[in-house]
Protein backbone atom coordinates (compact mmCIF):
# COMPACT_ATOMS: atom_id res chain seq x y z
CA UNK A 1 0.00 0.00 0.00
CA UNK A 2 1.31 3.19 -1.05
CA UNK A 3 -0.56 6.94 1.14
CA UNK A 4 -1.42 8.93 -2.09
CA UNK A 5 -3.33 12.07 0.37
CA UNK A 6 -2.90 12.90 3.66
CA UNK A 7 -6.19 15.17 5.02
CA UNK A 8 -8.50 16.45 7.41
CA UNK A 9 -11.24 17.43 5.80
CA UNK A 10 -13.70 14.45 5.32
CA UNK A 11 -15.08 16.17 2.26
CA UNK A 12 -12.23 16.34 0.36
CA UNK A 13 -11.23 12.65 1.45
CA UNK A 14 -14.73 11.72 0.12
CA UNK A 15 -13.79 13.13 -3.27
CA UNK A 16 -10.68 11.86 -3.47
CA UNK A 17 -12.00 8.73 -3.29
CA UNK A 18 -14.79 8.99 -5.64
CA UNK A 19 -11.68 10.08 -8.43
CA UNK A 20 -10.37 7.20 -7.57
CA UNK A 21 -13.41 4.80 -7.47
CA UNK A 22 -14.17 6.73 -11.27
CA UNK A 23 -10.94 5.16 -12.57
CA UNK A 24 -11.48 1.40 -11.18
CA UNK A 25 -8.88 2.12 -8.41
CA UNK A 26 -9.56 0.84 -4.95
CA UNK A 27 -8.39 2.90 -2.48
CA UNK A 28 -8.01 2.33 1.86
CA UNK A 29 -8.55 4.97 4.61
CA UNK A 30 -6.08 4.78 7.50
CA UNK A 31 -6.51 6.08 10.51
CA UNK A 32 -10.34 6.39 10.19
CA UNK A 33 -10.99 5.12 13.73
CA UNK A 34 -8.49 7.75 15.60
CA UNK A 35 -10.60 10.42 13.72
CA UNK A 36 -13.43 9.16 14.87
CA UNK A 37 -12.20 8.75 18.66
CA UNK A 38 -10.85 12.54 18.57
CA UNK A 39 -14.53 13.66 18.22
CA UNK A 40 -14.34 15.38 14.79
CA UNK A 41 -12.22 18.26 15.88
CA UNK A 42 -9.72 17.31 13.32
CA UNK A 43 -6.57 17.06 14.95
CA UNK A 44 -5.95 13.87 12.99
CA UNK A 45 -5.63 13.73 9.30
CA UNK A 46 -6.62 10.52 7.35
CA UNK A 47 -4.02 9.03 4.86
CA UNK A 48 -5.15 7.29 1.61
CA UNK A 49 -3.67 4.31 0.36
CA UNK A 50 -3.94 2.76 -2.45
CA UNK A 51 -2.17 -0.75 -3.96
CA UNK A 52 1.69 -0.18 -4.90
CA UNK A 53 0.69 -1.42 -8.66
CA UNK A 54 -1.93 1.60 -9.24
CA UNK A 55 -0.19 4.40 -7.03
CA UNK A 56 1.47 5.98 -10.72
CA UNK A 57 -2.41 5.60 -12.21
CA UNK A 58 -4.19 7.39 -8.80
CA UNK A 59 -1.49 10.04 -8.65
CA UNK A 60 -1.62 11.20 -12.62
CA UNK A 61 -5.80 10.50 -11.68
CA UNK A 62 -5.63 12.85 -8.79
CA UNK A 63 -2.81 15.66 -10.76
CA UNK A 64 -5.56 15.33 -13.70
CA UNK A 65 -7.68 16.51 -10.87
CA UNK A 66 -6.00 19.39 -9.81
CA UNK A 67 -5.80 17.20 -6.71
CA UNK A 68 -2.13 16.65 -6.57
CA UNK A 69 -0.44 16.28 -3.01
CA UNK A 70 2.47 18.62 -2.86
Amino acid sequence: MRVIAITTDPVRLSFLRALLADARIETVVLDAHISAVEGGIGAFPRRLAVATEDEARARAVLAEAGEAEA
